[in-house]
């Protein structure tokens, strides 16, 4: 099956002591897919036709900056200006707003799709979510077939909500009877069970600012506005 080809990355993240073993490997196929796009591979055609078509996301872009490749991050914004002039001229010239009838008037113009698009796309999110699709799948192969991952992720500290979702969907469209109703009660579980440790870790957090419980101790919640970022918007924060 070609999801077991994944199996290591996905039990690697599932080993780790984190929040979402999920956002533990996007975090790490984002990291891959930012190093890929900066390495010699920036210098191919076929990837630079498809870094000239899509361009970068707003955070992807500040990445790439970040990495002090300059040149590299040069090279492919000017091919992709170029690219992106180039197209927006064609459709201008071809758009007759002047001549579009009352029924049309409320169509968004190519001119807008385009930008529409253009500003909706990202090679690198692209890549990373081709790949993380096929993680989550693996996820469910993994619990279906080997016990000891089974053991994994009932042990594990539950989900961020972003991807308790994409678990309880993806399980929705490859399983069913028993097994589906298996993998939705255990998920739930894990789930709920450490979302509510998390929000509990937290309001003890916010309560220690009350002065009555200055000298009482933190208990787990020092880093738990970190773990609850995690929960709830799928980031790692410092």
């Amino acid at each position: 099956m070609k999801e077991q080809l994944y199996t290591i990355p996905v039990n690697d993240a599932f080993d780790k002591d984190c929040e979402c073993p999920l956002c533990q490997m996007y975090k790490e196929i984002e990291d891959e897919a930012i190093e890929f796009t900066l390495g010699p591979s920036y210098m191919e055609d076929d990837i630079r036709m498809e870094t000239d078509k899509t361009g970068f996301c707003a955070n992807h872009i500040k990445r790439l900056y970040d990495c002090q490749n300059r040149l590299g991050v040069a090279l492919m914004l000017h091919t992709h200006m170029k690219h992106t002039i180039k197209s927006l001229e064609k459709l201008s010239k071809s758009d007759n707003i002047s001549k579009k009838s009352i029924f049309k008037k409320n169509e968004q113009s190519p001119v807008t799709n385009y930008i529409n698009n253009l500003d909706n796309s990202c090679y690198i999110c692209n890549r990373i979510n081709n790949m993380f699709e096929r993680y989550i799948v693996t996820v469910l192969h993994c619990y279906q077939t080997d016990d000891a991952f089974r053991d994994k992720f009932k042990n594990s500290k539950g989900f961020c909500t972003k991807h308790y979702g994409m678990l309880y969907d993806e399980a929705q469209k490859s399983l069913s009877g028993a097994k589906l109703n298996d993998f939705i009660k255990t998920l739930n579980e894990i789930y709920f069970e450490n979302i509510k440790r998390v929000t509990d870790d937290l309001e003890w957090f916010i309560d220690k600012f009350d002065y009555r419980n200055e000298d009482a101790p933190w208990k787990n919640s020092k880093d738990a506005v970190q773990r609850s970022i995690i929960k709830t918007n799928s980031t790692f924060v410092e």
